[in-house]
């Protein structure tokens, strides 16, 4: 790559962003003695609340994908009525501030509401159990796994699922055979994306669940129990964690680009 002005300029710029970034988790991750996060690695708590976070992230991207994607087709192929402010909807829970949400969610799964009272006759409780864990993530992240599959089957041609009709496919079968293969990648990538945030979620899940705790809800109570030296640990653990599993998932993404 040839290096101008120009992209020396945007280097620079770039460079400040990316130290904004990596400054703060070095100096925590560093600053984290050894003795402390090997203490913090044999937690149980700590253990089990990042197996809370994992799962419940996962669960809420399986979720999305059952359903979301749909309706992401929908979007990305018809004009109707009402399309906009559907798609309005969808980016909504991005702006708004997560405790709302949780209020939001509370008020419809509350034990003292409508679903709430409906989903207990059934014995299903959503207010502090993983259920409403993985619904609080659900409602914050889905956006970014409906978008991105949303924008993907934009890029494919109608005209190919439509010749695949002639030949005999049907509409699903076109979906399935041409469409969902073609914008995997970009779907993918959105699965990462709507997880990453899911497992961050703090507002919305610490008030529809605050247990089972999930990690960034352990790691506020320790920061407001004890300071910030019980709680930097799990916080270090959890950025490792993650960490390594975004590698893992990239690679095996890259790989099946190839």
């Amino acid at each position: 790559m040839h290096f101008n002005k120009t992209n020396i300029l945007f280097s620079v710029f770039g460079a400040v962003i990316l130290i904004f970034i990596v400054l703060p988790l070095c100096k925590m991750i560093f600053s984290t003695s050894s003795s402390n996060l090997f203490e913090t690695m044999c937690d149980r708590q700590v253990l089990n609340s990042i197996w809370l976070t994992m799962t419940s992230a996962l669960y809420a991207t399986i979720l999305t994908l059952i359903f979301g994607v749909p309706l992401a087709y929908i979007l990305a192929r018809l004009d109707f009525i009402g399309k906009r402010v559907i798609e309005g909807i969808i980016d909504l829970p991005v702006m708004v501030p997560h405790t709302a949400a949780g209020i939001a969610l509370l008020t419809v799964f509350g034990q003292r509401y409508f679903f709430g009272k409906m989903l207990g006759k059934l014995g299903v409780s959503v207010v502090g159990s993983q259920l409403g864990i993985v619904f609080a993530m659900t409602f914050v992240s889905a956006p970014f796994l409906i978008n991105a599959a949303k924008e993907a089957f934009r890029l494919v041609d109608p005209k190919i699922e439509n010749a695949a009709r002639t030949l005999g496919a049907t509409q699903i079968q076109a979906f399935q055979k041409i469409t969902l293969p073609m914008s995997r990648r970009a779907i993918f990538s959105g699965m990462i994306m709507m997880w990453a945030r899911g497992i961050s979620e703090f507002g919305a899940v610490v008030i529809l669940a605050y247990h089972p705790m999930v990690a960034p809800v352990l790691i506020f109570e320790r920061f407001e129990t004890f300071g910030l030296g019980y709680a930097k640990p799990v916080a270090v653990l959890l950025v490792l964690v993650s960490l390594g599993v975004f590698c893992v998932l990239h690679v095996f993404g890259d790989r099946k680009k190839c």
